[in-house]
């Protein structure tokens, strides 16, 4: 296995967040949406480096111990390796530290790979949100986290 290291994102890691965003998502964020979620007191963005090169990045915001996962994405040469794994424990951890309640997010009902990895991290499917994805349209299956890893 890799090794593989988290950091906090800070300004550095903004170019190559931006392109992991065009390489994984029909509807990427921009430079600037990311640069915005620096200055931003809720949110929770983590960086997996492996050997010095940024191979995937998770985003949360914390508001009032309720967390909601924005964004999960891993460079396809990178997937399967256990680093996206790392990061939703990571993600994870932080949040149980920062008192968290619970943590959420959405995924597309088609994206079975993604399901079966936060099923494996002990998230539960715990509702469905009709038509919540563009580019293609699908819905997204809603699921939390409660407890610990």
């Amino acid at each position: 296995m890799m090794d593989i290291t988290i950091e906090k994102m800070n300004e550095s890691h903004i170019g190559a967040i931006a392109r992991v965003e065009k390489e994984c998502f029909s509807s990427p964020w921009s430079e600037t949406a990311l640069r915005n979620e620096l200055e931003n007191g809720f949110a929770r963005f983590l960086v997996a480096l492996i050997d010095g090169k940024t191979a995937g990045y998770i985003g949360a915001h914390n508001v009032l111990g309720e967390v909601y996962i924005t964004n999960v994405a891993v460079l396809p040469r990178y997937r399967r390796q256990g680093v996206a794994e790392k990061l939703i424990k990571s993600l994870v951890d932080l949040s149980l530290n920062e008192n968290a309640d619970f943590i959420t997010l959405e995924v597309r009902k088609s994206n079975d790979a993604a399901i079966s990895l936060y099923t494996k991290t002990g998230f539960k499917e715990v509702g469905l949100r009709k038509n919540f994805y563009e580019n293609p349209r699908e819905d997204a299956l809603l699921m939390t986290f409660r407890g610990e890893i």
